[in-house]
């Protein structure tokens, strides 16, 4: 008898339900494939798993990433010159997947551009991942990539900002799967000296509409904003903090400490 297949859904779901039974929020930090290097970000990725991620958001290079700010827009670059493609992200993600869930950052010309979705599902739920965020593919224009997303055991996870009026909001979580990203703020990702001070309504709001965790983005550079944000959402994303962190270390070995660390305060003050 065949065994059941688990979806990256489910994966997905598991992952987040495991944080709240310790009593925290679900830590899922950003990288970039690529960069600094090839080897840079295979550390990166293993240490991410070594110290206390629950999920991994995996950006996929893109030469116009209109949803990042400098820092991570300055990562795709770099990795890009440097030779990433999306085979690179897909060899972190194989690297990583059996240890936790790997949901792709990815703008919807890579999508379309690697076969079409299908295909582009197909070659990312063989390397293991677990479900996709493209920022740049709106809902109304998302049915036919949700659609192979689905057929391949992936996760199409959507975005809420907040200028998302609310009977869209409400359609969006209607369809989210895996969980549902809430972008803290307006404009671009990176780091901010405080949290918007109408988020805890927004994700109160996503909270009581979605069937799946709601997890928040962009702005979260501290362990205490992690925290702070922990005591509202099932999930904290942190990206730009962590790629700064990669950037300005020297080898794949400083990298993968100077992240390490980061992760393990942060995972620390979400406990508390």
């Amino acid at each position: 008898m065949a065994e059941a297949t688990v979806t990256g859904a489910e994966r997905i779901e598991a992952a987040f339900g495991a944080a709240g039974e310790e009593g925290r929020a679900a830590l899922m930090p950003y990288m970039m494939a690529g960069f600094p290097d090839r080897d840079s970000s295979l550390a990166v990725a293993a240490a991410y798993a070594d110290s206390g991620a629950d999920l991994i958001e995996l950006g996929v290079p893109f030469s116009d990433p209109l949803a990042d700010g400098p820092t991570i827009h300055a990562a795709a670059t770099a990795a890009l010159e440097a030779g990433a493609t999306l085979a690179t992200a897909l060899e972190v993600c194989r690297s990583v997947a059996e240890r936790v869930p790997v949901v792709f950052m990815v703008y919807a010309n890579m999508v379309l551009a690697h076969g079409g979705a299908a295909e582009f599902a197909r070659i990312a739920a063989a390397a293991g991942a677990a479900g996709a965020i493209v920022p740049d593919l709106p809902l109304g224009e998302a049915e036919d990539v949700r659609e192979a997303f689905t057929a391949a055991g992936l996760a199409l996870v959507p975005l809420v900002a907040p200028t998302t009026p609310a009977p869209r909001r409400a359609e969006i979580c209607a369809v989210a799967k895996g969980f549902v990203y809430v972008v803290s703020t307006v404009g671009t990702t990176g780091e901010r000296r405080e949290l918007p001070a109408e988020l805890a309504e927004l994700v109160a709001a996503t909270k009581a509409e979605a069937e799946v965790p709601v997890a928040v983005g962009f702005g979260i550079g501290t362990p205490d904003q992690a925290a702070e944000v922990g005591r509202l959402a099932d999930g904290v994303i942190v990206g730009s903090r962590l790629v700064r962190a990669a950037a300005e270390a020297e080898g794949p070995g400083a990298a993968a400490d100077a992240v390490a660390e980061f992760l393990s305060e942060t995972r620390v003050a979400l406990a508390g």
